[in-house]
């Protein structure tokens, strides 16, 4: 049987999700940004809390983990590089680690930048990535404890998932990515119609995810460094996509 989501706001921008497997019961909070929205979020579905899937150790992701396994009893499932940043955690995983929500199976992939020890949790057979401050719709997260070298190249693993991987991320950033990214490739077609399709988005008070890898890598500047024309777009022609990657992030930061 398929994967269920359930997607919700919580906090200031953050997104939470629920991941259910309908066969067994099992359901995942990914991440915990605070604990009565994933309760909430419980209750509008009915179904029980038995995981939390960690991606990185920041608090807007962590804080409602402590309340939730008391409550709960679930399992904390965190990335090794920063368990110890981490409260409650049962079980850590690094690189190609597998991790199982009942019958649903997700590979681990490593992602540093962000932080050093962030990762992402790939639900293959369901299509469905979990990438929380890594990828975002339209962006990408700051780097605050790696390099722009790491991001890049975390990127550049997520960019090479199935083109109908379904993307969830940490933070409804959507709208502002895409004035920034406009400002990379103001002639990007499908960028500009994404641009038309959020604002319709927005104005219903719609999700703007989840997004496709296949449409991010049509329309994000993060994930195109290594196209010549976006290279050349920003006076950069020939250079190094590491190169060309980091000088995007720093103008993003200053944007």
């Amino acid at each position: 049987m398929p994967a269920q989501t359930h997607l919700f706001r919580c906090l200031s921008d953050n997104y939470g999700v629920l991941l259910h497997d309908p066969a067994t019961g099992a359901t995942a909070a990914i991440d915990a940004p605070e604990a009565a929205a994933v309760e909430a979020a419980l209750k509008a579905t009915g179904w029980k809390l038995t995981d939390i899937l960690v991606t990185h150790h920041h608090a807007d992701h962590t804080d409602g983990i402590q309340a939730l396994k008391d409550k709960y009893k679930c399992r904390v499932v965190a990335p090794a590089a920063e368990a110890d940043k981490i409260p409650a955690v049962d079980e850590t995983v690094r690189e190609g680690d597998k991790v199982k929500v009942g019958n649903l199976v997700s590979n681990v992939i490593e992602t540093p930048g962000h932080t050093l020890g962030h990762i992402v949790y790939w639900f293959h057979a369901d299509k469905i990535v979990f990438a929380a401050d890594t990828l975002f719709s339209i962006g990408c997260g700051r780097v605050i404890e790696g390099t722009p070298a790491q991001m890049w190249t975390s990127l550049k693993k997520l960019r090479d998932l199935p083109d109908d991987t379904q993307v969830y991320c940490g933070h409804e950033y959507t709208a502002s990515n895409i004035k920034f990214a406009l400002t990379i490739e103001p002639d990007n077609a499908a960028l500009k119609a994404r641009a038309a399709e959020v604002t319709q988005q927005i104005a219903k008070g719609e999700p703007t995810i989840p997004v496709t890898i296949g449409a991010e890598k049509k329309e994000n500047p993060f994930l195109r460094a290594d196209i010549p024309e976006v290279a050349a777009g920003i006076g950069m022609a020939g250079k190094p996509a590491a190169d060309v990657f980091t000088e995007i992030r720093a103008r993003k930061n200053k944007f």
